[in-house]
């Protein structure tokens, strides 16, 4: 197997496959102080391409999205389809499910992960502003313990659903 380039610059987020994601968020905050978060439902037609195991897919997950210092923090609710977080859900039930790094080129990321034996298992693509945004889990649980999802973000989020705490206004 050749060596890959993903883990260079660190990993950028950690995710979590949730229960109730409002649940969680609002314990994240008490407990924590962490947030805000912004709430999106990642499904059609908020992520134009969506594939699963090679093919074209149709699912829905919530997210919530916020940091702990510089790491992104996700968690996500599964919602509908099959998807990498409900065979994570069966065998092993809520918690850590993948660490996410960053890629500049999609493409090359994939393409370099495929030569290396790792198989892309669901990805999702469009969800940005201009159109652009991409996710894609590897394949990797047997040889790391956890699952890498290669992130390229894109360059403008829409409005979230949501945030919480509802950000105050000032009178």
């Amino acid at each position: 197997m050749d060596s890959l380039p993903f883990l260079k610059d660190g990993v950028a987020q950690i995710a979590f496959v949730v229960e109730d994601l409002d649940r969680t968020v609002e314990n994240y905050h008490r407990l924590f102080g962490i947030g805000p978060w912004h709430f999106y439902t990642y499904e059609k037609p908020l992520v134009s391409h969506m594939t699963r195991n090679g093919e074209r897919a149709d699912y829905a997950m919530r997210v919530a999205l916020s940091y702990f210092g510089t790491m992104r923090i996700e968690l996500i609710e599964q919602k509908r389809g099959d998807t990498v977080y409900a065979d994570f859900i069966r065998d092993h039930g809520y918690g850590i499910h993948h660490l996410g790094v960053l890629v500049e080129d999609m493409a090359e990321a994939t393409k370099l992960a495929r030569q290396a034996g790792f198989r892309v298992t669901m990805d999702g693509a469009g969800f940005g502003l201009e159109g652009d945004g991409y996710y894609a889990y590897l394949d990797t649980e047997r040889q790391i313990g956890t699952t890498i999802e290669l992130i390229c973000r894109p360059k403008g989020r829409r409005v979230p659903e949501r945030i919480y705490p509802p950000e105050e206004v000032s009178q």
